[in-house]
């Protein structure tokens, strides 16, 4: 297994992040769409595949941020790398399976640095840049966002109280298609810049590109391509927990939450904060449940979901130290680790097939009312 080989592999592995990680977190666009009925479920995930695309070109400054700031490009190998990418994938994949909306972005984090710490040394981690660009905004965002929603939602109540219910919603509808799709273009923004700035470190690993380098076109757009495809997929088991799990969400309450979201996540990348964008939808949608009076918030829900974003990055760094030490060994290490990754990948994709979540069942959350039928806007 030469060196070129070894890289187009850590390559696809990144874009087999990128696809988990556009599965993973569709419900952040869609899940208040999909629960209010203003877009059908496959007309949702459509949309935002499209979205998600057109919003990896928009920015590369979160890329940048990962490519040349949270790990010392000069100590890292290629299959340090690609034992990070298994941590995250891992943990993408078993907290889709149990329907939990944890940070594909903290889990790609995560399975870095502890790939990196473990097999190069802890002077090869930028302890201050994951502070600073990770760590902070990690526990402001959601709250930004939950107060933002909060108020937005306490506004469109408080405003159109005096109007008719069903025009009410049917108007919010309408907004949320648009509110929806921001987030989705926000969500490309972001996310798709973590798998570029993973194929970029690689790319300067191996020498093929200098350092401090951004994204190439081609890294661009294998990277939006990838998270696109997987959002078009459907997180069908994230959508549920997200759109029914957390609060009974009215049309008024998604478009506040999705507008909050997007003003969250679209300056944060402007900034190269690589910000969570599971977290800011949650804290949005919890803000939103609090906005309206005697709204309902699911707080055990919510404390699984805060109990799963704690352990993401110290979960996924521990599984990418194990990957990123075996794998730095040679290459019988990242054969080992590839075979162990796809038999865990598999394992959990086929337990996921004995109870299904699709587009037609993705709106019963188990232990709630049967949702009430309405006409979807689109």
């Amino acid at each position: 297994m030469d060196v070129s080989f070894l890289v187009i592999v850590v390559i696809i592995t990144a874009l087999v992040f990128d696809f988990t990680n556009g599965f993973h977190d569709t419900a952040n666009a869609m899940a208040t769409s999909i629960a209010t009925g203003a877009l059908k479920p496959k007309v949702a995930v459509g949309l935002s595949a499209v979205l998600n695309l057109v919003g990896a070109f928009v920015s590369t400054e979160v890329a940048k941020t990962i490519s040349s700031g949270l790990v010392d490009d000069a100590k890292v190998t290629v299959p340090i790398i690609f034992g990070g990418l298994v941590g995250a994938i891992l943990w993408n994949l078993l907290t889709w399976y149990v329907g939990l909306p944890s940070s594909s972005s903290h889990a790609l984090f995560g399975g870095l640095i502890g790939a990196t710490w473990i097999a190069a040394g802890s002077g090869a981690v930028h302890f201050g840049t994951v502070v600073q660009k990770i760590i902070i905004p990690a526990v402001a965002a959601p709250i930004v966002a939950g107060v933002v929603a909060l108020l937005g939602t306490y506004l469109a109540y408080t405003i159109t109280r005096r109007a008719r219910k069903k025009t009410v919603d049917d108007g919010f509808r309408v907004g949320q298609i648009a509110s929806a799709s921001l987030v989705s273009l926000a969500h490309g923004t972001g996310d798709a810049q973590k798998t570029m700035g993973i194929i970029t470190l690689v790319l300067i690993t191996s020498g093929s590109l200098a350092s401090g380098s951004r994204p190439p076109l081609w890294v661009i757009f294998a990277a939006g391509a990838a998270i696109a495809l997987g959002t078009y997929l459907g997180g069908w088991r994230i959508i549920r927990t997200m759109g029914k799990g957390l609060t009974e969400i009215e049309a008024p309450q998604g478009f506040a939450a999705e507008t909050s979201s997007t003003a969250v996540l679209l300056a944060s990348s402007h900034l190269g904060f690589p910000l969570s964008t599971t977290q800011v939808c949650s804290g949005s949608i919890i803000g939103a449940g609090l906005g309206k009076r005697l709204a309902e918030v699911r707080w055990t829900v919510a404390g699984r979901m805060a109990l799963a974003w704690l352990f993401t990055l110290p979960a996924a760094a521990l599984v990418g130290a194990l990957a990123g030490r075996v794998a730095n060994s040679g290459n019988l290490g990242v054969a080992i680790i590839a075979v162990a990754a796809i038999g865990a990948g598999g394992f959990i994709y086929l337990a996921s097939r004995r109870k299904p979540v699709t587009a037609d069942n993705v709106n019963e959350y188990p232990g709630t009312a049967a949702p009430a039928s309405a006409v979807p806007a689109a």
